[in-house]
């Protein structure tokens, strides 16, 4: 039997009501949940310890780095995978943050969790769970992935991309899609895996880990009508700054009249503000890529030096990148960098073959 580990980190799958409370709380122990899901024992050899018990909505750099030092110690001690449970809520800003600290990760770390609690008879924990141990022992596939179930019923669980995943509903237990992108693989509590979209297989088996700088301040701001300037100068001291642009890219910078004249001020201080840090633009659209090559408006973006031209790049993974870039390279290398693929994070071309997971 595949040895695996199991790293609790708290978070909805490991909690229930709690009357005093009043209220779902974080209660149940790694010895409790082994109890709870007795049939993960005869999927693998299981060994599981608490990190830490926490709400996924509180993490911090300092815990992906955390995290990640944990993995490590399993990989030295022999585990064939780690899973790791957690929150929903911030599931993807972890799952992306352990995608770019574990460089060739030479076993399936996967994350999972739960929508409901697992004191409720909806509860989406148990299968989740048993199908991340499956897919570890029926499968080759290496680094980071999530496991959270394909559709509202308990036929099967998707494994979804680390860096191209986001929550799409705030308690459906099919909350999880892949954005431009496709699902790694469908597997069921049997154990039958079924690859979708292409994994990677790294040729260095030497893991090495790319830490967070846990002392970075990132911003992350949302394009939105009526703007001030002001609500960009207060990233000022913040060592990167992420802009959701709607489109393809556009921001309100163009005086038109009278009651545009602050559009001006804005672009004065993106200029500003470029000049002193990285500032990278991400779409606010969910699906699509941008393209600053469009509008008229357009070009002076690059001029300035706004990053992140022709990225699908989620937001929160543009933040995360930005902030592991900062903390592992040069801060001139980010212009060249952060449109770099190091993990698929960026989809080498459009296509719309993609939506069929989403829609289904």
């Amino acid at each position: 039997m595949k040895k695996i580990a199991i790293l609790h980190t708290g978070g909805t799958v490991s909690s229930y009501y709690d009357d005093k409370k009043g209220g779902v709380s974080t209660k149940y122990t790694a010895k409790d949940i082994l109890n709870l899901y007795p049939e993960i024992k005869h999927i693998a050899k299981i060994e599981s310890r608490l990190i830490q018990n926490m709400w996924s909505q509180d993490t911090r750099f300092s815990h992906y780095n955390l995290l990640a030092k944990e993995v490590e110690k399993e990989v030295k001690n022999g585990a064939e995978g780690v899973i790791i449970t957690h929150g929903t809520d911030f599931m993807h800003y972890t799952s992306s943050a352990l995608a770019f600290i574990l460089e060739n990760c030479p076993i399936p770390v996967i994350i999972t969790g739960s929508q409901r609690s697992s004191d409720r008879g909806s509860s989406d924990a148990k299968l989740n769970l048993i199908c991340a141990c499956q897919f570890i022992v029926n499968s080759n596939y290496q680094g980071v992935g999530i496991c959270m179930h394909e559709s509202t019923n308990d036929d099967a669980c998707l494994i979804l991309h680390p860096t191209k995943t986001r929550k799409f509903h705030t308690s459906r237990r099919d909350a999880f899609k892949v954005v431009n992108g496709k699902p790694i693989a469908r597997v069921t509590s049997q154990g039958n895996v079924g690859f979708i979209g292409k994994h990677n297989k790294s040729e260095d088996k030497k893991l090495k880990l790319k830490l967070f700088d846990d002392k970075l301040k990132i911003g992350i701001v949302k394009v939105h009508p009526n703007m001030f300037a002001e609500e960009l100068l207060f990233y000022k001291n913040y060592d990167g700054l992420v802009i959701e642009a709607p489109g393809l890219g556009n921001l309100p910078t163009t005086k038109l009249d009278k009651e545009t004249i602050e559009h001006e001020k804005i672009l004065d201080t993106l200029k500003t503000l470029a000049k002193k840090m990285p500032v990278v633009l991400a779409p606010q659209t969910i699906f699509g890529r941008l393209n600053l090559h469009v509008y008229s408006n357009q070009p002076i973006y690059q001029e300035i030096g706004l990053l992140g031209n022709h990225s699908d790049m989620t937001s929160e993974t543009t933040f995360l990148k930005l902030a592991w870039l900062l903390s592992n390279y040069k801060k001139d290398e980010i212009p060249k960098l952060i449109t770099k693929n190091f993990r698929d994070e960026i989809s080498p071309r459009t296509s719309l073959d993609y939506l069929d997971y989403v829609y289904s």
